[in-house]
């Protein structure tokens, strides 16, 4: 195999952005993951039941594992950082794109005689939730503190387009000398290493979100403790019950705070679907999000008390690279593995929510410059939307496993969620079919993070993720050698050296090179990709509306109005 040589990956990772909030959440898919695995133990709740005014019950499903705007990765907990932190740009998915937020205006864009661009944003009158003024010093102290090696943020490859950002992650060069800076307290000067079409969709991403130095710890923690939880958008965290619920209320110092119609949000964690269900029909639940029993989709869509929305995301499983196991270092058997699972049988009699089976890894959505689907021109590579078990099995006979004999028990790592288990039994019974023996591991959602990015999974474990920009980077680049969010160590340098064209190219060829590096990824089947995800939401649409959810699965609540 062709080598990489180390220029070339160093050129490769400088120019790598990231993607997946790109994290995912605990019942379905979404985004990046695992983060610092500290919360607060202390019960600082205080109380929704005797919040007045009006209010909005949420089933977030989950307890996140953060809400440190650093560290988090995953779409729960992005959602709640999406509605207590403003970024200078956001996008309330309202078919406007991204609009100035923090940011009093467009950018002024100079593009430099060194082939660097540079983004000065002025910033508007704004305050934190405890009064004091936003300043451009907080966004300059938050982007370089994603980017310090010692905060360990999992996202800190996203601020990847801002100069000396990936020399800086990889410890070769101090944050200091990251490409931003505080002009003055109303004026922040961002320079990029080369131009990015999408950097204002950054920042409005959660990880670009300001923080304030006073406020900040190491673990994270201070996010969850409405002492010190200062924020910046509509909503300011006022309790919080480690496991139950949070609660947010309106920041009577929010810049756009007469605008924002409701008083409170409570936050509830219920990840069992029938008692999310029964709360929602018995009104002590206005909105949830993928917690919804499957059984019950298909009645809730046809009463109109599920909504089903697009979402660029794909449920998919990993095989561990690293993995003991000598049957799963062969192509063909892994392969098979993927074969024998019969994606349409899942779409429609497991998750039954509108999702499509999926013969690739990029998800639909992303329209080239030759104005087709992404999807469309990239083809199925050997799989079908149903099941070929024959041909599994000649392909485990040719590897030298005929009926699978040989091959030990695989286990099949899941986190703990109702439909995760479901699809988990499902694969288990088809791979029976071609003679696989498996078993059924599921391990609580903060565990199983950490579990599966540290690789400390036999063979096969459950991924999901989202894109965070309309891009198909925001997909393939979590396979770039030693980007830690594709969970299962992955590294061919053809593909390193696909994505590289693709990254330094434009137009056309920039997205034949990314089906260059998908095809490659394909071809070594370390994934088995399983159907793209559809966002269902349950909502009481006579109590809740203007609200709104975009294509990576954050809700946005700024604008939401109760009316009964």
């Amino acid at each position: 195999m062709k080598k990489v040589t180390a220029t070339l990956l160093a050129a490769l990772m400088s120019m790598s952005v990231m993607a997946g909030c790109g994290g995912e959440n605990n019942s379905d898919t979404s985004q990046g993951e695992s983060q610092n695995n500290n919360t607060s133990t202390t019960d600082t709740s205080a109380g929704s039941a005797s919040l007045d005014g009006k209010v909005l019950t949420w089933n977030i499903a989950t307890d996140s594992k953060t809400l440190d705007p650093a560290l988090n990765s995953a779409v729960d907990g992005s959602s709640v950082i999406n509605n207590t932190f403003e970024g200078l740009y956001r996008d309330k998915n309202d078919g406007n794109g991204p609009q100035p937020a923090i940011a009093a205006s467009e950018p002024e864009i100079v593009n430099n005689e060194d082939g660097t661009v540079t983004y000065t944003f002025t910033l508007r009158d704004a305050k934190w939730s405890d009064g004091q003024p936003v300043t451009a010093k907080d966004f300059e102290f938050a982007w370089k503190r994603v980017v310090d090696p010692a905060t360990a943020s999992e996202y800190s490859y996203i601020m990847s387009p801002i100069l000396n950002a990936d020399e800086i992650v990889k410890g070769e060069k101090d944050k200091e000398e990251l490409g931003v800076k505080a002009i003055d307290d109303k004026t922040l000067e961002v320079v990029l290493k080369q131009p990015t079409a999408y950097f204002l969709d950054l920042c409005g991403f959660s990880t670009y979100m300001p923080v304030r130095e006073d406020k900040v710890n190491s673990e994270g923690t201070w996010a969850k403790e409405p002492e010190n939880a200062v924020s910046n958008g509509p909503f300011v965290l006022t309790g919080y019950t480690i496991g139950n619920e949070l609660i947010l209320s309106k920041n009577e110092n929010y810049w756009n705070a007469e605008n924002v119609k409701i008083d409170h949000i409570v936050g509830k964690m219920i990840s069992d679907f029938g008692t999310s269900l029964t709360g929602f029909k018995n009104g002590t639940i206005d909105i949830a999000d993928n917690s919804v029993p499957t059984e019950e989709i298909p009645q809730l869509v046809a009463s109109g008390e599920c909504q089903i929305l697009p979402k660029a995301s794909i449920q998919f499983y990993v095989i561990n690279a690293k993995t003991e196991i000598e049957a799963l270092q062969n192509p063909q058997v892994r392969k098979a593995l993927s074969m024998a699972i019969d994606r349409k049988q899942i779409v429609d009699n497991v998750s039954r929510a509108g999702e499509i089976p999926a013969t690739g890894f990029v998800s639909e959505g992303f329209i080239g410059p030759d104005g087709k689907e992404f999807r469309e021109t990239a083809g199925d590579y050997y799989l079908t939307e149903t099941a070929q078990v024959e041909e599994a099995k000649a392909l485990l006979a040719e590897a030298g496993y005929p009926n699978g004999e040989g091959i030990p028990e695989i286990e099949i790592m899941y986190n703990t969620a109702d439909n995760q288990k479901m699809i988990a039994e499902a694969i288990q019974e088809m791979w029976a079919q071609i003679g696989v023996k498996s078993k059924l591991v599921n391990q609580e959602w903060a565990v199983f993070q950490d579990t599966r990015s540290s690789l400390q999974y036999s063979a096969v474990a459950r991924h999901g993720w989202s894109g965070d920009y309309p891009d198909p980077q925001t997909f393939l680049e979590i396979f770039l050698t030693g980007n830690v969010q594709s969970a299962n160590g992955y590294s061919n340098p053809q593909f390193d050296e696909a994505m590289l064209k693709a990254m330094s190219s434009e137009g056309q060829e920039r997205y034949d090179a990314f089906k260059q590096a998908e095809a490659v990824l394909m071809e070594d089947a370390y994934i088995i990709p399983v159907y793209y995800n559809v966002s269902k939401v349950l909502v009481n649409s006579e109590k809740v509306q203007n609200w709104s959810m975009n294509s990576m699965g954050a809700f946005w609540f700024g604008d939401v109005e109760i009316t009964a």
